[in-house]
């Protein structure tokens, strides 16, 4: 046996935080118990420590910190990265209807194309892409269109609405699961569109808000005088008490972290019975470089959780077991234009593209495709990460933006590393209890 090349040790009050990447697995433990698993590191034989500590030895193997001397463990994540981004029971597409929106966010990276909008051909040719995929995947059990833009909602009647409706119906006759979800600002919804909603089997809707109403209405306004807050959270609030469930993405900086308890208790409106419904996901603004405030994030989720609501941080990596979607084999982003991409956190442009839409409904991609689909595990400094099973050095892009540069995500500073496990402890910590070694 052998200790993992994925412990990782953090500290958390008096207590210290081990965590292995590759199990996802967290122990609670006293500082001495720390100290014994590292001395195995100098050990001729950690099992010595079974004689010490059973209990602990014992726990240590059940949760991955051990593990076998013959285990090539960067090979197994690679086994698994492939397993799951060559998945071929799920196809996910993504569709821009538009790349126009109704704001105007500061921090946006997409390029807003004011006329832009879906043809009639292109819309005909992703209903036949719909059935390429039905016809020659013969392995798919589920099918899931997300909607994606500028703001998708903009074009629901011309659109959207007449996608799900073919896609539901020839779903159905190939005996494939079909399902959606909305990125959107929710500003444009209205009883009517909800109505329409109830049609179709959405998984989620991902809404943001911008801090809270005053500082939301500084960025996401219709006019000099009139702010989107209110209507937002009202929309909000109508969906989940319609049953649909919301994750409700709070965007914040160091300086909008202030007052942000406000937000709970505006979607107070929600029946209690209802919450449930909602999930708060706390971002901090990627383009800004300010330094996330542990303390401060974790007293407003504690907030929410105290108000009804399920709250986490946003953000914290898991890349390869839940890896981003344009990772996936089984995925694309097809633009208004019917050019055809994977990422659909960059400016979608013409010399970026990936692929195109054919009008027989297939994707005939380019070397840009290829290059994605084999970027993965060829950064040298994450192979020798104890955090690389769960981060990897980010998605696809990320790597594709970095090739042939020694990078990380976190500029090689342990105590970032060391903030990100912590992190994703109070997000366990919040959703389950933890076993105390």
């Amino acid at each position: 046996m052998k200790l993992s090349r994925f412990n990782n040790a953090v500290g958390y009050k008096d207590k210290v935080v081990l965590y292995n990447s590759r199990s996802n697995n967290f122990l609670l433990v006293d500082p001495m118990l720390q100290e014994l698993m590292e001395a195995g590191k100098t050990s001729s034989n950690i099992e010595e420590l079974a004689n010490y500590h059973p209990q602990f030895y014992k726990a240590l193997q059940t949760k991955g910190f051990i593990v076998e001397e013959t285990l090539d463990e960067i090979q197994a994540v690679k086994d698994w990265s492939a397993r799951v981004d060559g998945n071929e029971s799920t196809y996910h597409l993504v569709i821009n209807p538009t790349m126009n929106c109704n704001f105007k966010c500061w921090y946006c990276y997409e390029s807003h194309i004011k006329d832009s909008k879906m043809s009639e051909f292109t819309l005909d040719n992703i209903r036949k892409h719909i059935v390429s995929v039905l016809q020659n995947k013969p392995g798919l059990k589920f099918f899931h269109i997300d909607w994606f833009g500028g703001e998708p909602l903009l074009f629901f009647d011309k659109v959207i609405d007449p996608i799900l409706d073919y896609g539901t119906k020839i779903c159905q006759e190939y005996g494939v699961a079909f399902s959606t979800s909305f990125t959107t600002n929710a500003f444009l919804i209205n009883p009517a569109m909800i109505e329409r909603f109830k049609l179709y089997k959405i998984t989620d809707f991902q809404i943001t808000l911008d801090g809270n109403r005053d500082t939301h209405n500084k960025v996401r306004f219709v006019n000099a005088k009139r702010g989107s807050y209110d209507e937002i959270v009202a929309n909000v609030a109508a969906l989940c008490t319609a049953g649909f469930h919301v994750t409700q993405r709070i965007n914040y900086t160091k300086n909008t972290l202030d007052n942000l308890e406000s937000i709970a208790d505006d979607l107070q409106q929600v029946p209690g019975e209802f919450r449930r419904n909602i999930s708060i996901s706390l971002h901090k603004v990627w383009q800004v470089e300010d330094e996330t405030l542990n303390d401060r994030v974790t007293e407003l989720i504690q907030y929410f959780i105290s108000a009804g609501f399920y709250a986490a941080y946003g953000g914290t990596p898991d890349n390869v077991k839940h890896s981003c979607y344009a990772d996936k084999k089984n995925h694309a982003t097809i633009n208004y234009n019917g050019e055809v991409y994977k990422c659909t956190a960059r400016n979608f442009s013409s010399e970026t593209r990936e692929g195109l839409l054919n009008d027989d409904g297939s994707i005939t991609w380019n070397e840009k495709f290829e290059e994605r689909m084999n970027i993965k595990f060829k950064n040298k400094p994450c192979l020798s990460c104890p955090i690389m099973p769960i981060c990897n050095g980010g998605c696809s892009q990320v790597a594709l933006e970095n090739k042939g540069e020694d990078y990380c995500v976190y500029n090689f500073k342990d105590y970032l590393k060391k903030e990100m496990v912590l992190n994703k402890f109070l997000e366990t910590l919040n959703s389950k209890a933890l076993k105390i070694a």
